[in-house]
């Protein structure tokens, strides 16, 4: 079987959309499944469908990656995005041809900075993972390159501008798409520093200033990456082999944060894509962290003790689903201040994700560092519904008797602290002060337990148990847990 590029498709008779050359006006740090699977793929349609015309030169971010393989398949790769769209299922595939090469700065760095001198190159995008936007103060202008991104993108921006000095129109959108706050403003301010490090002129710090346009941006789209178990059925019903195979959820969500300008250049409405262009994207990443990552915390907890692994079979269990429903849209949109129209269209594609028969969302796995994530995704709902109604969300307030109930471990382990459920034992990972809390006090007696956790403003940066009414609820709940089993307060609930 021939590897994918672009003769072979030809040889294959290949009748899909492709994009064989054009000008490189996209610089994209990173080559990893997210980025190919999301920003590239939203390229590859506006060069079909709006006239984009506009090809990817990929930055390799780390000394060992994908640069080689690639550059062998000319760019080429296969993009499946699979689930439920509009109550039916969906399986698409496309072949990606926005990308033209992939550059290894570790083995090339002037390859990497020469693209400074495309007067075409208009757009910048990165996924260099959360720990990627940081500071590091050993970087300087001389190396080849920095170990950081931010070092490397001002490396770049400066040589842009020894090229082109302060000429209108040739600095550049850049769009990160790090899951950190604030993404774009924090990558900015690194860069800003490097240059005052370095003693750069202030006439360059200026023109990174005026004319660049660092976005902050929102990204929402589950990307399940290269597909190991179907890999050698779907080459060869491909009919060429392809080692950038990649896969995702059929749902995809752009918000970039940008003045208007940006919006004639980026021809999205042409395109019809999920991408928005706004003054201020933090009411969409509430909206994702409250409805979606709120749903996910607020029920993973008790559906695991009831027995259930996946998060697709709680969407076929009529009670947890139910109850995982009436949370959104009776106790977590109320608290949201987007139209309700907005945030019901997007409660219903939750449903719609959760339900995706080909990813496997392990329980456990989003149960992972729980308490965190309980304070960051729905400790806000709390406290705006009992703001807004002054009484509290019983099934949010639920959701807290299933954490502590999952937290009910008895002894640490290098794999975390060993806790029991019916027919199993299993591990909760967390930090290890969370951990050594809860071996502590979890056999203090039900109401006594959660006053204490309550009020532990480590955990939730205040005192809960001054919530009217929470704790005795909470306590309620557990015992209700204790003595009949999580199923049975699921079942209370709705």
């Amino acid at each position: 079987m021939k590897r994918l590029n672009y003769q072979t498709l030809k040889e294959n008779g290949y009748v899909g959309y492709l994009l064989e050359n054009a000008p490189e006006r996209v610089l994209q740090f990173g080559e990893g499944n997210f980025l190919r699977a999301f920003v590239d793929y939203f390229v590859d349609v506006l060069n079909e469908k709006a006239d984009f015309h506009s090809k990817v030169v990929v930055c390799q971010p780390i000394s060992s990656g994908l640069s080689d393989v690639i550059n062998q398949q000319e760019g080429l790769y296969t993009l499946f995005l699979r689930g439920f769209q509009d109550g039916a299922q969906v399986n698409e595939k496309r072949v990606i041809s926005c990308i033209s090469r992939c550059i290894n700065p570790f083995e090339d760095f002037e390859a990497l900075l020469a693209c400074a001198n495309n007067p075409e190159l208009r757009f910048i995008t990165c996924n260099t993972t959360e720990a990627g936007i940081v500071y590091d103060p050993s970087c300087q202008l001389s190396d080849t390159p920095c170990a950081s991104f931010p070092g490397k993108l001002t490396q770049f921006l400066y040589r842009r501008f020894q090229r082109f000095g302060s000429e209108p129109g040739k600095g550049f959108i850049i769009l990160p798409c790090e899951l950190i706050d604030d993404n774009g403003n924090e990558l900015k301010k690194w860069v800003l520093q490097h240059a005052q490090d370095w003693n750069l002129d202030t006439t360059f710090i200026d023109w990174i200033e005026k004319e660049n346009y660092f976005c902050p941006t929102l990204v929402d789209r589950i990307v399940t990456g290269y597909p190991r178990n179907e890999a050698a059925a779907m080459c060869t019903e491909l009919n060429y082999e392809d080692q950038l195979l990649n896969t995702g959820e059929i749902f995809g969500f752009w918000v970039i944060e940008a003045p208007d300008c940006v919006k004639a250049e980026l021809p999205i409405e042409k395109a019809n894509l999920p991408i928005l262009i706004t003054d201020n994207h933090k009411p969409y990443k509430e909206r994702k962290v409250r409805i979606l990552n709120g749903a996910h915390t607020s029920f993973v907890l008790g559906a695991y003790l009831a027995g259930q692994d996946i998060v697709r079979d709680c969407m076929n269990d009529d009670v947890i689903c139910k109850f995982m429903n009436d949370t959104i849209y009776e106790e977590i949109i109320p608290t949201l201040n987007l139209p309700k129209k907005e945030l019901d269209s997007f409660a219903a594609s939750v449903t719609e994700r959760f339900k995706n028969p080909y990813i496997d969302h392990e329980l456990l796995s989003i149960s992972l560092n729980s308490t965190s994530k309980w304070r960051a995704r729905v400790l806000p709902s709390l406290k705006g519904y009992y703001q807004k109604y002054q009484t509290l969300p019983k099934r949010i307030t639920a959701s807290f008797a299933f954490y502590i109930a999952f937290y009910n471990g008895t002894s640490l382990t290098e794999n975390g602290m060993k806790a029991q459920r019916i027919g199993n034992e299993y591990f909760v990972k967390d930090d290890l002060d969370v951990l050594e809390f809860f071996i502590e006090h979890n056999k203090l007696p039900a109401a006594d337990l959660v006053k204490t956790i309550c009020q532990n403003e480590q955990f939730w940066g205040e005192d809960l148990s001054l919530i009217k009414g929470f704790v005795e609820n909470v306590t309620k709940y557990l015992q209700i847990i204790q003595s009949k089993g999580a199923i049975e307060l699921l079942n209370r609930m709705v």
